[in-house]
């Protein structure tokens, strides 16, 4: 038979859902640094650029 389970306290939820969303912050920092070293040009990107595709056709 199925057997309810404990309650999780609030601090171990607020815990776990702040360690999730700062998982999302960093990520987002990381895109938002790569973006403007590609808009900057100083960026050694693995993903060729349009006019390196262009060139190999």
């Amino acid at each position: 038979m199925a057997v309810p389970k404990k309650k999780t306290s609030k601090s171990k939820r607020d815990k776990r859902r702040a360690t999730w969303k700062h998982k999302a912050v960093i990520q987002a920092q990381k895109a938002l640094s790569l973006g403007k070293s590609i808009l900057s040009g100083r960026s050694t990107f693995v993903y060729p650029t349009a006019e390196e595709e262009q060139e190999e056709e």
